[in-house]
């Protein structure tokens, strides 16, 4: 691994350990020349999916749409990155183990709206007023006695 410091090629493994979510390793390592130390992180690389959008059209998965979309969605609610990492990582994998090249919007969806409901009821609100695309306000007091009555 080349240092991101001097450029040498030259580095040694410290540490290595696994990520919270088991999905990537975590490797400490020093530079041999500089002395400088840095982070990298390994992962196995997954077929490509396919999601399939509303309009039936087709892109490629991209686990930061999902993340942004939580971010927006707790904005302001005592929830960690770190937290929110973990769910994406969940979600990712539970796509992943669908043994599919695609998968649709929805179904992602669906997936992320069930992560956030066990998590934190305003954004799980938030997210799902964005992702149902409510127009009316009947749309959203329905939303909420539905949650209300699920506690």
């Amino acid at each position: 691994m080349k240092c991101p410091y001097c450029s040498n090629p030259d580095t040694k493994v410290i540490e290595t350990r696994m990520t919270d979510s088991d999905i990537s390793i975590r490797r400490r390592r020093e530079c041999e020349k500089c002395g400088n130390r840095f982070t990298t992180f390994e992962r196995i690389e997954n077929t490509p999916i396919a999601v399939i959008k509303k309009d039936n059209t087709r892109e490629p998965f991209d686990r930061n749409k999902i993340l942004s979309g939580l971010i927006r969605a707790c904005v302001k609610r005592n929830i960690s990155a770190k937290i929110l990492e973990k769910i994406v990582d969940e979600i990712e994998s539970e796509i992943r183990n669908f043994h599919s090249s695609e998968i649709s919007s929805s179904e992602i969806g669906e997936m992320t709206l069930k992560k956030l409901k066990s998590l934190d009821k305003v954004a799980y609100i938030r997210f799902a007023s964005v992702y149902k695309q409510f127009d009316s306000i009947k749309q959203f007091t329905s939303e909420l006695s539905d949650l209300e009555k699920s506690l």
